[in-house]
């Protein structure tokens, strides 16, 4: 799976394509469509994964609505279990804190995770914005940290990391 990182809008929100072949997966399309659809490139969108519905996550969702083939995934429609989109295969997580409707989605067969602002490099998303909680934070916190060092997590901003890096370095996963 190639993925390629688009960042988009005021506050570079990273955007995430996921490509196999002549399809692709896009993941929070922040807020420039064109620069978005500049990287699908005539590939078929199959879905749209949205971690969490702050404004710069989601600032383009409305230009993927108008195609009734496009499935957009949510935490409103997504349960904590296995999906398959395709030859995209996916773990919902439900990751709260940041926001009520904070998800990861974990491909395992690539081991990579987009964690949305859940995690950042040896940060978290804040909590005392609408929405957030620092309890649920902790919860999602100690349920991720169950997972394999070797993952990559690709945050909604700023670069990627690991999570074994992360469980090192991060003084919040502690």
């Amino acid at each position: 799976m190639e993925i390629i990182k688009v960042v988009t809008g005021a506050l570079d929100e990273n955007c995430y394509v996921l490509v196999k072949g002549d399809n692709c997966l896009v993941i929070d399309p922040g807020d420039d469509f064109p620069k978005i659809k500049e990287v699908i490139d005539g590939r078929k969108v199959l879905g749209v994964l949205i971690t969490h519905s702050h404004f710069d996550h989601i600032g383009a969702l409305r230009n993927f609505l108008t195609k009734r083939s496009i499935k957009i995934f949510k935490r409103s429609n997504l349960e904590e279990k296995s999906y398959e989109v395709g030859d995209f295969k996916f773990d919902c997580i439900h990751t709260p804190g940041h926001s009520r409707d904070s998800v990861s989605f974990y491909f395992p067969e690539d081991e990579v995770m987009f964690v949305g602002d859940f995690i950042f490099k040896e940060s978290i998303g804040r909590v005392d914005l609408p929405g957030g909680n620092n309890n649920e934070m902790n919860m999602s916190i100690a349920k991720i940290l169950e997972y394999d060092d070797e993952i990559v997590l690709y945050p909604g901003h700023n670069e990627e990391t690991t999570l074994g890096h992360e469980k090192e370095n991060n003084p919040y996963l502690k």
